[in-house]
């Protein structure tokens, strides 16, 4: 699993701007190839959940008797092998997919899904916003179902708690929890082991992705497993230890910050010795100081 997360990683950086993650970063033709040999692979969690991992977000399915529900889609490329995985678990046709936020290696399968396999799309409406707002996304791409601050989904016999919460990643950002198995799927709210992306041309900033964590970080407890947006599966501890490690750094940055220190003399600096295998492809040491600096 680590060896597709490290490939994860690489084509996030290939592929990915700062400016927007979705539809228009890469031909139809060159992104077939880059995910020629991708593998969508299937673990069991707890319950009826699965997470599902290839390339960009890690997927959440909720497979039962009712069918499956996915949350989150990757990329438009990688759609067939999600299907097919699916299908594997249950089905191919998902009756659900719930988008943690727009970012196009969350909501790439859309159309796909919609369009091909009858799928209902649901996310907070500030998502539906972002897509529809970028001409290059199809209209079958978009959520159906929206909602400011929740719903609750009676699926495969559990209690799914679809929450929102406000200026974290994106402005968009929903976790889902499956009571029952005591599962969350946090999308971009937790990078596991790694320094996170925080779109701050889109609603999010450094104090509430913090302040997101940390409610969420109060409902869950010892025994609930996390499905991070990306990296393997956690915890709770791990979770404040995440959290641990921003505080942390944004503090230090912030104090040279106020001290008059430029961004180029902070990122000269750098940050502690313990956080530097935190620094990953994506959001390397000097990205993430970058991004802490912003918003001191």
């Amino acid at each position: 699993m680590k060896n597709a997360h490290r490939l994860s990683a690489a084509i996030m950086a290939v592929l990915f701007t700062a400016s927007a993650l979705s539809y228009s970063f890469i031909s139809t033709a060159t992104a077939q190839d880059r995910f020629a040999d991708v593998e969508v692979k299937a673990t069991a969690i707890k319950g009826s959940v699965h997470m599902l991992t290839g390339a960009g977000g890690n997927i959440g399915v909720s497979a039962g008797d009712d069918g499956v529900l996915i949350i989150d889609d990757q990329f438009a490329p990688l759609a067939e092998k999600i299907a097919a995985q699916l299908g594997d678990l249950g089905s191919d046709k998902p009756k659900f997919v719930i988008n943690t936020h727009y970012h196009g290696d969350h909501t790439g399968s859309n159309a796909f899904f919609h369009s091909h396999k009858g799928a209902t799309i649901l996310a907070h409406e500030n998502v539906r916003v972002r897509l529809a707002s970028d001409e290059k996304v199809k209209p079958e791409a978009l959520p159906t179902i929206t909602y400011e601050d929740g719903i609750k989904i009676y699926f495969n016999g559990e209690t799914l708690h679809v929450m929102h919460l406000a200026a974290g990643h994106t402005d968009g950002d929903s976790v889902v929890w499956f009571e029952q198995p005591n599962v969350m799927h946090t999308g971009d709210l937790y990078f596991e082991g790694r320094f996170p992306y925080i779109d701050q041309g889109a609603g999010g900033n450094v104090e509430g992705y913090m302040a997101s964590v940390k409610q969420l970080l109060a409902k869950i407890n010892d025994d609930t497993v996390i499905i991070p947006g990306h990296g393997e599966i956690s915890n709770k501890q791990k979770y404040s230890e995440f959290l641990g490690m921003i505080d942390e750094t944004f503090g230090f940055v912030k104090a040279h910050k106020q001290n008059g220190k430029t961004l180029e003399e902070v990122k000269a600096m750098g940050l502690d010795e313990k956080w530097k295998n935190w620094s990953w492809n994506f959001i390397n040491e000097e990205k993430w100081i970058t991004t802490l600096y912003n918003d001191a």
